[in-house]
């Protein structure tokens, strides 16, 4: 598709006024997915913004080196170059008097592994990598397995083998 309209493009660019051959819908059909229905031209609603969860429990991690999630909403928070609203309640020095998860002693490292006395740069903006949760419907379908249970249906498959 491409090499059929390279040339018309060269062309336009060039200021050389063309027929196209080819017949471009302008009004084709929205993809699925974040906005679904409607099409291009058409502007829609957006969806509402799900709710987050605000159960203070840890959840599970589904993998080694995962990054817990937050389990409380942080909506208001802010988390910028000028301040970072979960250190109040998540560094080493408040934890304890808040009772919340200190966050972990990586973050207090630099690229090289040497220990800072606050918190890395590149570990300051919480949310690059932890998230708080939903009650919204996922977008696509998801088949994730952790790795405990890939290694227990594998365990019983073993032992099922004559």
């Amino acid at each position: 598709m491409l090499f059929r309209t390279l040339p018309l493009l060269l062309l336009a660019i060039m200021g050389i006024a063309i027929a196209a051959d080819v017949d471009y819908p302008l009004d084709a059909p929205a993809m699925d997915g974040r906005r679904p229905g409607g099409t291009l031209s058409q502007s829609l609603p957006a969806p509402p913004i799900a709710e987050e969860e605000n159960k203070d429990l840890k959840r599970e991690r589904n993998y080694p080196d995962q990054p817990p999630t937050i389990p409380h909403t942080i909506r208001g928070y802010q988390i910028d170059k000028n301040g970072n609203k979960c250190l109040t309640c998540h560094s080493r020095a408040n934890s304890a008097r808040t009772q919340a998860t200190m966050i972990s002693i990586t973050h207090y490292m630099d690229r090289d592994g040497q220990a800072l006395a606050a918190v890395s740069p590149r570990r300051y903006f919480c949310n690059q990598c932890h998230v708080p949760q939903t009650d919204a419907k996922p977008l696509v379908g998801n088949t994730f397995e952790t790795i405990d249970k890939i290694l227990q249906d594998d365990a019983n498959a073993a032992t099922r083998k004559p």
